[in-house]
């Protein structure tokens, strides 16, 4: 018998990117997802960015942020990031792959890179970025128990729908409330790693999820590009 985590890097390496998307011209960023296993379950660490932060203060994300000059590709950009919001140090991540980016609103190609924690990592968050880190059950991102989906307007005037999970936290005796990208790449881990159908609907052909989603990317980032042609 596999483990679980064996059996999620099998999956999770069919997935990989690599630096297929690295050349299309938008600018870059980049965000872990830090898998770890525990109580024989797969779980995702995510953070909540500080109340003083300009961009989505108090939202729940993954570690992350904008390339610098001195990272070296995707990896490099998450792995430090990821060190100077929750001190989480690089030779401590065991990378997997790099799963098909996504555009957040600012226009960033934002790439998600996944990699396994040992589980008694312990983070210690940057109070000027993050305000709070927890981690919960993948499976909650296709087998919800409080979800809806959330009508929205691309930037391209596209009507879509924005995943959105509230998941009650018993450690912290708090609720969080996943959307957005994060929610997004989340669910589409979850989907590549348990290969199940989820409770919820979602934007993708299950049966050619990798050629799928990279259409996805591909219209978005078309109807981006038509956009920017009209303003010109």
């Amino acid at each position: 018998r596999k483990s679980i985590k064996e059996k999620a890097r099998l999956r999770l390496r069919e997935f990989d990117v690599g630096d297929k998307f690295s050349h299309l011209p938008l600018p870059k960023a980049s965000v872990l997802l830090p898998l770890m296993v525990r109580e024989g379950k797969l779980h995702l660490l995510l953070t909540v960015r500080s109340m003083q932060l300009r961009r989505s203060p108090g939202e729940v994300c993954f570690p992350g942020g904008k390339s610098e000059a001195i990272d070296k590709d995707e990896i490099d950009t998450a792995l430090r990031e990821a060190k100077e919001e929750v001190g989480l140090q690089p030779e401590k991540v065991e990378v997997i792959c790099r799963l098909v980016p996504g555009i957040d609103k600012m226009n960033h190609l934002v790439t998600p890179v996944v990699g396994f924690l040992e589980d008694t990592f312990q983070a210690v968050p940057n109070p000027d970025e993050v305000s709070d880190v927890f981690v919960m059950p993948l499976e909650y991102f296709v087998k919800p128990l409080n979800y809806e989906a959330l009508p929205y307007k691309t930037s391209s005037g596209y009507l879509s729908r924005m995943h959105c999970f509230i998941y009650d936290d018993h450690e912290h005796k708090m609720s969080f409330k996943i959307w957005g990208l994060t929610a997004y790449f989340a669910v589409f881990l979850a989907l590549v790693i348990f290969g199940k159908r989820p409770t919820f609907e979602v934007d993708y052909d299950l049966d050619n999820l990798m050629s799928s989603s990279e259409n996805n990317l591909m219209n978005l980032y078309a109807s981006l590009y038509e956009r920017k042609k009209s303003n010109l």
